[in-house]
């Protein structure tokens, strides 16, 4: 394998530029081998997410956050609802969001997509622990089909 074929394919969801460069660097600099696509809001990335070009891309984990133009969190998870089974992949999701809402936490949490609901800023243990999770899925996904 590759280096490029080990990473993890990241997607985060976010309007927040400062938030979304701070994670970004977060990831660099911890060293954590992965590639990650950014989108402003749900549209966009239900878009990107949806067209067949992009099947081989597919992220192994998506970071979402709640209040976004255009489409929120809430919207999109009822869109990806819509769109996974052509996906041919399971992608785990994680709603980061700064609210401290409790219906917002307890709705995350009912939601069969959402592993977790992670309050912003998302530190280095956090992001160690689900980088960890999502390499052992990935591995086991290889393991299953075969290709390692």
């Amino acid at each position: 394998m590759t280096a490029e074929q080990d990473a993890v394919r990241v997607c985060l969801i976010d309007d927040d530029q400062v938030y979304t460069f701070g994670f970004k660097k977060m990831i660099s600099l911890k060293g954590i081998n992965s590639r990650v696509i950014n989108f402003g809001d749900g549209y966009q990335a239900i878009n990107w997410l949806s067209n067949p070009l992009n099947s081989q891309n597919l992220p192994d984990v998506i970071f979402l956050d709640i209040n976004m133009p255009n489409m929120d969190g809430w919207e999109f998870l009822h869109e990806f609802a819509e769109i996974k089974s052509r996906m041919g992949k399971k992608i785990t999701i994680y709603m980061l969001s700064s609210s401290i809402y409790l219906n917002d936490i307890y709705r995350a949490k009912n939601i069969e997509d959402v592993e977790d609901y992670i309050f912003k800023p998302i530190n280095e243990h956090q992001l160690n622990s689900i980088f960890d999770y999502i390499r052992h899925q990935i591995h086991n996904r290889r393991f299953k089909n075969g290709t390692i």
